[in-house]
């Protein structure tokens, strides 16, 4: 039995009694959140879905009352123990046992692909997605701007892979304008072929510091321009000059990229109309663009979508208010090894460095997710950090104390699991949490948002953190310890798909 025939099953039943399509019920019952009062139900019904003519102006009393005539007609069977009204919905329990075992069967079956396959993603078409993002200037170190728009682009285009959908990743590296004209103009007058070898942006970023300072004279300005023009005109030597600078940036970019664990292809042409990032402060040109293109009579442009962030305020170093990418990334990995290197364990793990970085990336990504992308957010490097809370460092910690569990007992055998063992309060916690991963996925996938799974992940590692200190393996009789062991790698398969999702890499020691 599948994870998506609960709902099927409940589907079926309730069409016979609501005289509808069980396909048009599917998407009415939802998995229940998992409660702090423990005995909830497995999946519920809002009656307001489905009755016809309902409105918001039904009594609250008149949708109680038609849960508990619908549930009078209903009967449990073989998967469903319990059926119940509650304010508006009704309520069903699966029988224990069968939900134990089917959803521990599902996680090891579909692996990186649990929850992509459920039947709520059955009528969404697979497209062609094209997905433009960062794209920084050329010439010019990544500047902490870039950061929401490359962690935001990234996230999109892991959603739309995992779906099935064809991603191509654009990322526009060929600008010229103006600026590269004084660029030009200033390398020829304070640059050095040595620094630019060394550090090419680093240097590039000073040399414009400097010839925007002399950029008042007109002289300067009429050199800039005429170098401009020179580009414009495809002269072979300030070409040339322009292809070092773009050559030189990419590598850096790739660098940076590599870091922030959403290195892509570098195309330099849209297609097919396309997912834009850029903060909102454009959400007036890309309205008008996409608007342009659709009186030109490009269909397509129906189809694009401006996927708009807002600002991080108050990042800083401890040197100060930060202007590049890469002074946040040694940042946060210098912090991160400090708060590592004051704990014991810190020296089991392989790559300190390494580690520290992946684990401050997830810190990053997490505090930027946590809210509407739309949002603006202040920043905080002690929020962000801490191990305790909603944050990535606990995702990660998490994730590598559960993978430890694994190191320390061996992997478990699905096949020789007695799921009667999993019966306590907080193994079937656990259980429900991971049978709406697939609606948060739908969710994330309608609008775009993070949040969604950012929350799930939260959620689920309090769980299993919970479950860890009150379900022990060591200790336990083999057929306890096997689906205890059983239990907690499911969580973190899921816990490692949906950080993966998010662009963060899962670490195995901390």
């Amino acid at each position: 039995m599948a994870v998506g025939s609960f709902r099927r099953s409940i589907a079926s039943q309730l069409s016979k009694v609501l005289d509808l399509p069980p396909e048009n019920l599917i998407k009415s019952i939802s998995a229940v959140p998992v409660s702090k009062k423990r005995h909830v139900a497995d999946f519920q019904l809002s009656i307001a879905s489905v009755i016809e003519n309902s409105s918001s102006n039904c009594l609250a009393q008149d949708l109680h009352l038609q849960a508990q005539q619908l549930v009078e007609r209903l009967k449990c069977d073989s998967v469903v123990s319990e059926i119940s009204a509650g304010p508006g919905t009704v309520n069903f329990t699966i029988n224990r046992e069968l939900l134990a075992k089917t959803v521990l069967q599902q996680v090891w079956k579909d692996g990186s692909e649990y929850g992509v396959k459920s039947e709520l993603f059955s009528t969404v078409p697979r497209q062609k997605a094209v997905i433009e993002f960062s794209s920084p200037n050329i010439a010019k170190k990544f500047h902490i701007g870039h950061l929401r728009s490359t962690i935001v682009g990234n996230f999109i285009a892991n959603l739309k892979v995992a779906l099935g959908h064809e991603v191509v990743r654009i990322n526009y590296l060929g600008d010229w304008g103006m600026q590269f004209g004084l660029l030009g103009v200033g390398f020829q007058s304070f640059g050095s072929k040595e620094k630019l070898k060394s550090s090419p942006l680093q240097h590039l970023f000073e040399v414009y510091v400097q010839i925007n300072k002399a950029a008042e004279d007109e002289n300067t300005k009429k050199l800039a321009k005429d170098f401009f023009r020179k580009l414009e005109e495809h002269d072979e030597q300030t070409l040339s000059i322009w292809k070092l600078f773009r050559d030189l940036s990419i590598e850096e970019y790739i660098r940076i990229y590599k870091r922030s664990r959403s290195c892509h292809r570098q195309n330099e042409q849209a297609q097919l109309g396309y997912h834009d990032l850029c903060d909102k402060s454009q959400s007036n040109h890309f309205q008008h663009l996409f608007q342009i293109l659709k009186l030109m009579g490009y269909d397509w442009a129906e189809r694009c979508q401006h996927v708009s962030f807002g600002l991080v305020q108050g990042m800083k170093t401890r040197r100060g208010e930060v202007i590049f990418l890469e002074d946040v990334l040694n940042e946060v990995r210098s912090r991160m090894l400090e708060n590592m290197t004051s704990t014991k364990t810190t020296k089991e793990v392989q790559d300190p460095v390494e580690t520290a970085e992946k684990v401050g990336l997830a810190a990053l990504i997490i505090q930027d997710f946590r809210g509407l992308l739309s949002s603006d957010y202040q920043f905080s490097w002690d929020r962000a950090l801490q191990s305790r809370g909603d944050t990535g460092v606990f995702l990660q910690y998490t994730h590598a104390r559960l993978h430890s569990l694994e190191q320390m007992h061996g992997n478990a055998e699905l096949t020789d699991v007695n799921v009667a063992c999993l019966q306590e309060p907080d193994a079937i916690s656990v259980l429900q949490h991971l049978l709406r991963y697939d609606e948060v996925l739908y969710r994330s996938s309608q609008d775009l948002q993070p949040k969604h799974i950012v929350s799930y992940l939260l959620t689920l590692s309090h769980l299993a953190a919970v479950a860890h200190k009150t379900l022990p393996v060591k200790g336990s009789t083999p057929d306890v310890a096997q689906a205890r062991l059983c239990l907690f790698q499911a969580a973190r398969l899921v816990l490692a798909n949906g950080m993966k999702l998010l662009g963060i890499t899962p670490v195995t020691q901390m």
